[in-house]
């Protein structure tokens, strides 16, 4: 079933199964990054929909460009604004197959300190 997947697909796999287990009913903070810009959003999995959601593309960022650190921790403040506002206070770390580190690691602690909890 998974031969002739990439690496990144693997460990996409391996950490949603692993989120399933320990989700405990609560929506997951999904991300994604690409070369240019980077986007999150809160997904009850349950109804199938997405609650709050931010990204570089909005009309509402700062930079011209999500390739930087900085642009990360402006989204992860907004969609902490933005599930406090739906009435989202927990949730689970989707990094998805993205290493823990960098632009990802930015979005993450800055939606920490705007109050999200995970």
């Amino acid at each position: 079933m998974t031969k002739g997947l990439s690496l990144f697909e693997k460990r996409r796999r391996r950490n949603r199964t692993a989120l399933r287990a320990r989700s405990g009913g609560r929506p997951r903070l999904s991300i994604h990054r690409s070369g240019k810009h980077i986007y999150a959003q809160v997904i009850d999995d349950a109804q199938g929909r997405t609650i709050a959601s931010a990204s570089t593309i909005d009309k509402g960022a700062k930079g011209k460009t999500g390739a930087t650190v900085e642009a990360a921790q402006e989204v992860g403040k907004r969609v902490a604004e933005a599930a406090k506002a739906a009435g989202i206070t927990a949730v689970v770390f989707d990094r998805g197959g993205f290493l823990y580190h960098g632009r990802v690691k930015a979005l993450a602690d800055a939606a920490r300190e705007s109050g999200l909890e995970f």
